[in-house]
C-alpha cells in the first residue's frame, strides 16, 4: 500500500509530505494505482518548480519508492493551489482504491 502523509501545521499551512511504498495493485510496470499516484506527485513537484518561486527540498529514494518533500518556507498562493490539487487527486484515488492508497494528514 502506498502511504502519503501530509504534514500540516496548527494554522492549517503545510510543511511538506512523504510518499512511500508501492501500491500493490499489480506487478511493477502494470500497477495503475502506483502509476496514477506517481504521475500526480511528480507533476506537483515539477509544477511547483516550474510555475512558482516556492522553495522546497525533495529527497528521492527510488529503490524504496519514497519521496519526501519539505517546504522550506510558506507556500505561495499558487503553490498552495497546486498542493490542494494534488490532495484532491490523491483523495479521489483513495476513495476508489483505498485498499492500495492511504492519504494521511498529520499535525506537526
Amino acid at each position: 500500500m502506498t502511504k502519503i502523509t501530509f504534514y500540516q501545521r496548527e494554522d492549517g499551512s503545510f510543511q511538506g509530505f512523504d510518499s512511500r511504498d508501492h501500491a500493490g495493485y499489480d506487478e511493477e510496470g502494470q500497477d495503475i494505482v502506483c502509476s496514477a499516484v506517481s504521475a500526480l506527485v511528480i507533476n506537483f513537484v515539477n509544477s511547483l518548480d516550474q510555475l512558482t518561486d516556492d522553495n522546497y527540498q525533495a529527497d528521492v529514494d527510488e529503490e524504496n519508492a519514497r519521496l519526501n518533500v519539505v517546504f522550506t518556507e510558506e507556500l505561495s498562493v499558487e503553490g498552495s493551489l497546486l498542493l490542494k490539487s494534488l490532495i484532491l487527486g490523491l483523495s479521489s484515488i483513495e476513495e476508489e482504491q483505498g485498499q492500495y492508497l492511504d492519504v494521511i494528514f498529520e499535525e506537526v
